[in-house]
């Protein structure tokens, strides 16, 4: 009798190995390759597919841009919207982008600086950065004397503009470790 169960419970343990493999073979074949990576290799422009725009109401929120609390930026529109962990968009506005784009793909903050001096050589506040291109430090900022004047593209500039009012709102909003959803 022990000998039977014991070769029954080899089955089941065989049974159930294979049906966990077929489960997760069935599940990363429909995940996309790019899921958690920005893809860098190539112009961010050339390499991103197109996200679904709203024409009738341009501030809705981009239907690609996953789920849960996050910062959305969309490149094309130069508009970010601070989405809360309820899928709710807490707030949006325009933002003036510098003269590097990041990548379409999913980042999160990692670091962020209350005051400082910006590569352009203006004092900015409320620094919001998520990642790099090129050595090129990505980020959302606020200039202290409120200019969202468009950068000198003669020059690499990663920063990304905001209102005073809205740098407070990202500040307060995205702390190191959320999410940031880059879309074009």
């Amino acid at each position: 009798m022990a000998r039977s169960s014991s070769g029954f419970v080899a089955g089941l343990t065989v049974a159930a190995i294979a049906a966990v493999g077929f489960l997760a073979y069935q599940a990363s074949a429909s995940v996309p390759d790019t899921l958690g990576k920005a893809d860098t290799s190539a112009s961010p422009k050339a390499s991103a597919s197109k996200t679904p725009k709203n024409t009738a109401n341009p501030k809705a929120l981009p239907t690609a841009s996953g789920a849960g609390e996050r910062v959305v930026y969309s490149t094309d529109d130069d508009r970010v919207w601070l989405v809360a962990a309820n899928n709710k968009v807490q707030r949006t506005f325009e933002v003036t982008p510098g003269t590097v784009d990041p990548a379409a793909g999913t980042y999160a903050v990692t670091t962020r600086a209350n005051t400082v001096t910006g590569s352009d050589g203006v004092q900015i506040e409320h620094v919001v950065r998520f990642t790099t291109v090129d050595s090129i430090a990505i980020g959302f900022s606020a200039a202290l004397n409120g200019s969202t004047a468009a950068p000198d593209s003669s020059k690499k500039l990663g920063g990304i503009r905001e209102s005073r009012t809205d740098g407070d709102a990202m500040w307060n909003f995205a702390t190191v470790g959320v999410k940031v959803v880059v879309v074009q």
